[in-house]
């Protein structure tokens, strides 16, 4: 096991597995406000405004919206293939969670230990929501 690399116990929410890049936001997410033909976050003063979320590992408080727009931002960005190969989300809530069960986006919750501590942008993260765990290397995985 590689010295930067820690694994967290964690619930699964929606079965599968992803892994990349962290992208890490305290705020809650409205999927709308994503451009689905990007990936990029276009929601105004959001913490992660202008950065992508295509193929990267989500970290995020909960979601926001009502179930139409956050669903019908999931479906957009499904159809362009720009969602994030998997969420974890601090506080799971009915409405992130159906909409990741309609795309079959990987979602995890209540990790062993607060995620907003172990993960930062730039780490690499694995999720494998079957066996309810992810991993993190921290400064991203090296390649040796």
């Amino acid at each position: 096991m590689a010295d930067n690399m820690k694994v967290y116990k964690c619930r699964s929410i929606v079965r599968g597995s992803g892994s990349g890049e962290a992208v890490v936001s305290r705020d809650a997410m409205c999927f709308y406000l994503i451009d689905p033909a990007t990936g990029t976050v276009i929601e105004r003063n959001h913490a992660i405004q202008g950065k992508s979320v295509t193929g990267k590992v989500l970290v995020v408080q909960s979601g926001k919206g009502s179930s139409v727009v956050q669903v019908d931002g999931f479906y957009q960005l499904w159809v362009k293939n720009n969602l994030p190969s998997a969420i974890i989300v601090k506080e799971a809530e009915p409405v992130i969670v159906s909409s990741a069960v309609v795309v079959g986006l990987t979602m995890v919750d209540r990790l062993e230990e607060d995620p907003f501590e172990i993960i930062a942008d730039g780490d690499y993260v694995e999720v494998d929501a079957d066996s309810q765990e992810v991993r993190v290397w921290k400064g991203g995985k090296s390649t040796d």
